[in-house]
């Protein structure tokens, strides 16, 4: 039995936030003090690194859990599956459902649960499970769904990755820029074929000793905001430097364990959270067997779409399996990486024959 990945779907918010939109933020450093440099400074210098033009948030009446629905529904229909034939609905993402006017986290049902009931399954024997595991949470969510495949306790699961990162960043900081909202989800089932396709490797890593907290819940930059309430930080430099040491070796682990040589790799689905930082990561996990960046392997959404963290990698390849990148397709029989790295700090990594 393969586990294959038989639809995709994924949902892109409609609000649209370009760059100048910040111009007028009052952006602070973490101890409250005032930047030197003017807003269009910190703007262009941010576009400069992140790549990010502009990015989407939900709209004001929907949360992470609706996103994720849209999404699941255009991954059901892509499959052409009935809702009720699926085993294991498996939902990744971070903070829950927000409300626009919220401050508080809600994960009481879960979000798997919450799309399961939009989704208006009837089937009890369909279980429904969150994961937290940062930005990689849905590709791990991929490497659940074949395990349990492989067991033989699961013939079709839905895989979410579904985000409001809009809801929960503060708006003094100048990394709220780089955050967006939006979900992607497929369909992977069990097919009995002798045709090697489906994951052909993975690789999974969490480094907590020292890096645990280079993502985490802090107050807001302006002191006089309500110390209670919490906003989503990081260190960026750390993870940086984290993720151009480690992240490639993970996909070099994965690849290798896959017994594909990286000439045959067709294109790499690498989260969007960085477009200098996801550029270095290539280069170096192709240095690693000695090898150039072929042109075009890297699609990349995040000029658009911003990072919507668990929302970032399944929306690439639904994107690019429906040849809406210029530039980037797959045909069947190619072979892909898909890898990821976030809050945790964790890392993982599949190798993927179409």
């Amino acid at each position: 039995m393969k586990a294959v990945i038989t639809g995709t779907g994924c949902y892109i918010p409609t609000v649209k936030k370009e760059n100048d939109k910040f111009i007028s933020n009052e952006f602070l450093n973490a101890d409250g003090t005032p930047f030197n440099s003017c807003n269009t400074e910190i703007i262009d210098k941010f576009k400069s690194i992140t790549g990010i033009l502009e990015r989407r948030y939900a709209e004001n009446n929907y949360t992470a859990s609706d996103l994720g629905y849209f999404a699941a529904k255009n991954a059901i229909e892509n499959a052409n599956i009935d809702a009720e034939s699926i085993d294991y609905i498996i939902v990744a993402h971070n903070f829950g459902d927000v409300k626009k006017t919220g401050i508080q986290s809600d994960i009481i049902p879960s979000l798997a649960t919450r799309i399961k009931h939009s989704l208006q399954i009837q089937n009890p024997n369909c279980v429904a499970y969150d994961i937290l595991f940062g930005c990689p949470g849905w590709i791990e969510g991929v490497i659940q769904a074949q395990a349990f495949i492989k067991a033989g306790i699961a013939k079709k699961v839905l895989v979410i990755g579904t985000e409001t990162l809009s809801r929960v960043i503060d708006e003094n900081d100048r990394d709220s820029m780089i955050y967006s909202d939006g979900a992607g989800a497929c369909i992977v089932e069990s097919i009995d074929t002798d045709v090697e396709n489906g994951i052909l490797g993975h690789a999974t890593q969490t480094f907590s000793k020292d890096e645990a907290y280079h993502l985490f819940f802090g107050n807001s930059y302006d002191q006089s905001k309500d110390e209670n309430v919490r906003y989503i930080k990081m260190h960026g430099r750390k993870i940086y430097e984290f993720a151009l040491t480690h992240v490639p070796k993970a996909m070099k682990t994965a690849l290798d364990k896959s017994n594909v040589d990286i000439d045959d790799l067709k294109k790499v689905f690498i989260h969007q959270a960085n477009e200098k930082m996801d550029e270095a990561i290539i280069k170096r996990f192709y240095r690693l067997y000695k090898k150039p960046v072929p042109k075009d392997i890297m699609p990349m959404i995040i000029h658009e779409l911003g990072n919507s963290s668990v929302a970032t990698v399944p929306t690439l390849l639904d994107w690019v399996l429906k040849d809406k990148i210029e530039g980037h397709n797959l045909k069947k029989g190619d072979i892909f990486m898909m890898a990821s790295v976030g809050a945790g700090m964790n890392i993982n990594a599949i190798v993927y024959r179409y």
